[in-house]
């Protein structure tokens, strides 16, 4: 069942593969913002999915965050997500991130409910 306070933590470290020069967000070799915006979204997927109907999944469809300071090569990263409210289909969560050095972004994640059959359907046409 899904209820506020569900929530759960994603894990990476920074390697060329992520870095804001390979993803074309920047041209240096730090933690890029879309791998930062990414790894929240996982973090939110996993801390409702145990609580989902079967057959349904969950899309993201908002993101808003800060991404407050850089990450080197080599570094930790891990985001949580929590699941503060949940209207209907439409769920709510607050995201941050940290490094080793502390907090490094953070922000509110929205993302609904479907049906995964019902969903992919439409993309059919």
């Amino acid at each position: 069942m899904l209820k506020e306070g569900l929530s759960a933590s994603a894990h990476t470290t920074v390697t060329e593969a992520n870095t804001a020069r390979t993803m074309g967000s920047g041209d240096l070799e730090v933690f890029a913002t879309p791998a930062l915006v990414a790894l929240m979204e996982q973090a939110a997927m996993q801390a409702v999915a145990s609580a989902l109907p079967e057959g349904a999944t969950t899309v993201g469809s908002q993101i808003d965050c800060a991404h407050i300071k850089p990450s080197p090569l080599g570094a930790a990263i891990t985001a949580t997500a929590v699941l503060t409210q949940v209207e209907g289909r439409k769920l709510t969560f607050t995201v941050g991130a940290t490094d080793a050095e502390g907090i490094i972004g953070e922000g509110t994640h929205i993302r609904f409910v479907v049906d995964r059959v019902r969903f992919m359907a439409k993309m059919q046409g």
